[in-house]
């Protein structure tokens, strides 16, 4: 028998902060056994650049988790940013439809990288950890009504490179190349080994929730 545990955000000292709106990163981390508090950053993705895409959702992510641990005295703040890099440029949400519906044109029956950049910070000292995790998704080629079908949904105006393979969209994704769970947002395997370079071990995190009970 599963008993859980009486609060899965603060477990064995530690406080687990979501630094993301994003309801699908939540989605996955529950599913995982980690329920965190949610903070928004709150930061403008707008005034960050960079040369490659890859660079982009790095400072994007390092900047959330930096502004949200600021306000905190402990805590493992997670920061998370997704963007598709298409021939060399990267793609965040679609501003409208319109946007949308080019963009997966665009996309139809080429080859894309999703990058997701990571940072964990531990706000009691300041040390963090960071990297990013790069999945190849093969796009297939929806129709012209497909695409406008889809569009219409709204789905593609919430997602990284206007879709996500867990939803409507994974009708027209073809296969990928990498960890699924970093298409949607966050990859475990890779936040495993950031944790573990800030002490802290999954089980640790799951706090005995999934211990047997005779």
């Amino acid at each position: 028998m599963l008993r859980p545990s009486p609060d899965p955000r603060r477990v064995a000292g530690v406080h687990i902060v979501l630094a993301s709106a994003s309801p699908a990163r939540l989605t996955v981390l529950r599913a995982a056994g980690i329920d965190p508090e949610v903070i928004v950053s709150g930061v403008d993705e707008d005034a960050y650049s960079a040369e490659t895409t890859d660079e982009l959702v790095a400072r994007l992510a390092a900047a959330k988790a930096g502004a949200v641990a600021s306000g905190l005295d402990e805590g493992l703040v997670i920061g998370c940013d997704s963007m598709l890099d298409l021939d060399g440029q990267a793609f965040g949400k679609p501003a409208d439809t319109a946007e949308a519906t080019a963009l997966w044109h665009k996309m139809s029956g080429k080859a894309g990288t999703l990058y997701t950049g990571h940072c964990v910070i531990d706000a009691a000292t300041g040390q963090r950890a960071e990297a990013v995790a790069a999945t190849t998704v093969r796009f297939g080629t929806p129709t012209d009504a497909e695409i406008a079908a889809y569009v219409a949904t709204g789905e593609p105006l919430n997602m990284a490179g206007g879709f996500t393979i867990e939803g409507l969209a994974g009708w027209f994704v073809d296969s990928i190349d990498g960890d699924h769970n970093n298409v949607i947002g966050i990859s475990l395997p890779l936040l495993r080994l950031l944790l573990a370079d800030l002490g802290a071990t999954i089980p640790a995190l799951w706090g005995g929730q999934y211990s047997s009970v005779e």
